[in-house]
């Protein structure tokens, strides 16, 4: 299936901002945010969601999908793109496959990581939802990264 970029007035020319400080060292951060045995484990906003599987081929040029899924099966998706830049344990840029935009940083700071990702929202659900559902994932990923 092929999507369409459009834009309404809300969406055009914006950029989200999610972030969060992660407690464990940039090399772990880069691992976990990047290996499909881990993304499935934390690419989900909410509990009654799951990642049941994940593909990674990180270099630019490089495709991923992370299939989302409802636990009780009553619907889901595929979550992928391409990837326009990779600089390892600094900088991921890709393209989803709708068009839009975005950009992830990891900024290391001793034993901790911060995370910084910026995309282009669409125009479908309300800004602060989308900001929402994105920093829910962020927040996923923290929990996971630190407790193992």
């Amino acid at each position: 299936m092929k999507f369409v970029k459009t834009f309404t007035m809300e969406t055009a020319n914006k950029v989200l901002t999610v972030e969060t400080t992660v407690n464990a060292p940039v090399a772990r951060v880069w691992e976990y945010w990047n290996e499909p045995a881990h993304v499935t484990k934390w690419a989900f906003a909410i509990p009654e969601w799951h990642a049941p599987r994940a593909e990674n081929d990180l270099r630019t040029g490089g495709r991923f999908m992370t299939r989302m899924e409802a636990r009780d099966g009553s619907m889901g998706f595929d979550f992928g793109g391409e990837y326009t830049a990779v600089t390892k344990e600094k900088h991921i840029a890709y393209t989803m496959d709708d068009g839009r935009k975005v950009t992830i940083d990891f900024v290391a700071d001793g034993d901790k990581t911060r995370i910084i990702e910026a995309f282009e929202p669409e125009n479908e659900n309300p800004l602060e939802m989308q900001q929402g559902g994105w920093q829910s994932i962020m927040n996923n990923f923290k929990q996971y990264a630190e407790g193992n």
